[in-house]
């Protein structure tokens, strides 16, 4: 198992890189729990894709821990529902594998290019959250090495899997893991589009699809203030039935998102034909310079104003392929390069129900800043999972891109960081890179649980990340 110097390491965002890190890369179980064991005295930290937007997969002069190799599907139960996989599997290979057996994967963030112990770890949420939870609702076991180099068989409602669950990668490396699946008839989604004219308008309205609707999610244009303060396009998704794709066929319906995406109704007869084909497009990838401020005000308020004009006011049952409504960006190599050299902050807050006053304060602020965020999504949370760490909560959680090179950006996050706070909410540590340390105990409560049982589990600190140092974890 050779290892290498891996620098710069960064996050998806590109910022706070890492020197000096050594890269190992286990092939089997033995050397992964080699590798737990020579960690050195900086430690070291199970790294997937790196698309943790921040630090969290990262570890200055330590050890990080690829796991991408250990990738096997080891069973599938086609009639429970039920895969079980290795860890460095990623979510876009599990749909290649599912999709044509009818399942598909419980919950999917932004993008399928993440591992199956990034989305333990990450404890990620998506667009369906307010129906199904996080991703380890549905997880039934896990294989984990601890400190020791010992793996232990850990299950939902034990402390170990609580402090798991979204505890990035600092209680152990997730060897595997079984978890149940969604049944599906194709692998086309049902989509649904309307817009909001507020904010008030658009809570309103998530909070009534939310009864309707397996996944909702709306892009809020953040450069608009004023009456329209919160104007949005809101989506809705239902997996698309065969008799719904048989209806579509017949009468060959077209337009944008719907059977004009691929063009005709010989299209829909194919798709018919093989309703669970799994087949992203995918478009020239961000170029490797991009000038610093491309993303500005201006360029962002037209694409802003264009997106929202284009929408319409509403169109129902258009039908898009699954990687184009959960993963439109994943058709786009390397985006994050849009932003320029400098990078981007992801930054992701969530604040409870019966705090709309103070979500819209927020985003009045934000508003009021200018932040040129042309990928800025508001959804609404259902009940939050019992991981000490997991970031979902019953509420509302905001997602905003601003480019690093905004005069004043590290002050006003930090502003923004204490209303979240005094709203009692919180900021997603899969996302950050720059958060202080004296707000983490008022965001997780049960972060004094947390870092108790990793002082037992790990007295040595073999679990170390960029992000744990910074926050004290």
């Amino acid at each position: 198992m050779p290892a290498e110097i891996a620098d710069p390491v960064t996050g998806w965002g590109r910022t706070a890189p890492t020197a000096a890190a050594r890269l190992v890369r286990p092939r089997s179980y033995e050397e992964a729990a080699r590798a737990v064991r020579d960690c050195g005295t900086r430690g070291g930290i199970p790294r997937g894709l790196g698309r943790a937007y921040g630090d969290a997969a990262q570890n200055a002069g330590g050890s990080l821990i690829d796991m991408t190799a250990l990738d096997r599907v080891l069973s599938v139960d086609a009639e429970a529902g039920i895969v079980e996989c290795e860890a460095g599997i990623s979510l876009h290979r599990l749909m290649e594998v599912l999709l044509p057996l009818g399942w598909f994967v419980p919950v999917t963030p932004g993008t399928r290019h993440v591992t199956v112990g990034g989305a333990i770890g990450s404890d990620i949420h998506g667009r369906n959250h307010q129906v199904s939870g996080s991703f380890s609702r549905h997880v039934l076991s896990l294989d984990l090495i601890t400190a020791d180099g010992d793996v232990r068989t850990v299950v939902p409602g034990t402390p170990l899997f609580e402090a798991t669950a979204g505890g990035m990668g600092l209680t152990g490396v997730i060897l595997s893991a079984a978890f149940r699946l969604h049944p599906v008839e194709t692998s086309l989604m049902s989509v649904d589009t309307e817009r909001a004219t507020d904010l008030d308008d658009l809570m309103a309205r998530l909070t009534t699809s939310g009864r309707r609707h397996r996944y909702s999610v709306a892009w809020v244009d953040l450069l608009a203030g004023g009456s329209s303060l919160g104007r949005s396009v809101l989506t809705h998704g239902e997996h698309t039935t065969l008799d719904t794709l048989s209806a579509h066929a017949a009468r060959g319906r077209g337009g944008w998102g719907g059977w004009g995406e691929w063009g005709s109704r010989g299209a829909a007869a194919r798709a018919r034909r093989q309703p669970l084909a799994f087949r992203p497009g995918q478009l020239p990838g961000a170029p490797s310079y991009v000038t610093q401020g491309l993303l500005g005000r201006t360029t962002v308020g037209l694409f802003n104003e264009l997106w929202y004009r284009g929408a319409g006011r509403r169109r129902t049952g258009e039908l898009q392929r699954i990687s184009a409504f959960f993963h439109p960006l994943d058709g786009v190599p390397h985006w994050n390069r849009l932003y320029g050299r400098g990078g981007f902050v992801r930054y992701q807050f969530v604040v409870g129900r019966g705090q709309e006053e103070a979500l819209i304060r927020i985003v009045r602020r934000i508003v009021r800043r200018g932040c040129p965020s042309p990928l800025a999504v508001l959804k609404r949370f259902g009940a939050g999972d019992p991981g000490w760490l997991s970031f979902p909560m019953a509420g509302w959680t905001l997602s905003l891109d601003v480019p690093t090179d905004r005069t004043g950006l590290g002050p006003f996050l930090d502003e923004l960081d204490e209303d979240v706070a005094a709203a009692g909410g919180r900021v997603c540590l899969a996302k950050d890179s720059r958060l202080r340390p004296e707000l983490l105990a008022a965001m997780y409560p049960r972060l004094d649980e947390f870092r108790a049982l990793r002082a037992e589990l790990d007295p040595r600190a073999v679990f170390v990340s960029d992000l744990s140092r910074r926050l004290s974890i």
